[in-house]
């Protein structure tokens, strides 16, 4: 959102929070679960207000900077992040019960991710898969990638095709950008 109250004063900061923070808390429900969801978001939060007289709105949106910060609460996640995806390619396709609704918001999410592609995933280097996934669960378009992770816009593009062509070559072809659903179903 390109009109973001600048997180600056203290007393704007709620508003920073309240239009915010759903949001980010569902990137991380997709990227670590619902378990770890409200840490991250919370740790995002505090780590944002800590650090809001650094934001600079020349160099991205509050949404993006939001996002820029949750990636790197999510990456001191990483281990267990990996360690979940890759019990889940241990347990295979899974049958799913839940219904229509809270599967079609759940395009690669922690929760839906199975077999061979959260395996694939887990398999990509840390800058890849931070890539691949602000693009794949928060929407985000090349610029705003990065400048939520302060690299290059070329970077953004060659980790994501790099990321998905591994995706493809692990999944046998399969577009790993498509839903569970529409993979599975």
């Amino acid at each position: 959102m390109t009109g973001d109250p600048p997180p600056a004063p203290a007393e704007r900061f709620d508003d920073v929070f309240d239009a915010h923070f759903a949001e980010i808390h569902r990137y991380a429900a997709k990227r670590l679960g619902p378990d770890a969801a409200s840490d991250v978001a919370a740790q995002t939060f505090l780590e944002a207000f800590r650090q809001r007289r650094r934001y600079d709105p020349a160099r991205g949106s509050v949404r993006t900077w939001l996002y820029g910060i949750a990636t790197k609460v999510v990456g001191r996640h990483q281990r267990a992040e990996t360690r979940a995806l890759r019990a889940r390619a241990r347990l295979g396709p899974g049958r799913d019960a839940e219904g229509h609704a809270d599967r079609t918001d759940e395009r690669v999410s922690a929760e839906g991710l199975r077999g061979e592609l959260a395996g694939a995933i887990a398999a990509l280097p840390r800058g890849q898969r931070d890539v691949l996934l602000l693009v794949a669960l928060a929407d985000l378009s090349h610029e705003e990638v990065a400048a939520a992770l302060g690299i290059s816009y070329g970077t953004v593009g060659s980790r994501l095709s790099r990321a998905r062509t591994k995706l493809r070559k692990a999944l046998g072809g399969t577009n790993p950008m498509l839903t569970l659903e529409e993979q599975h179903g």
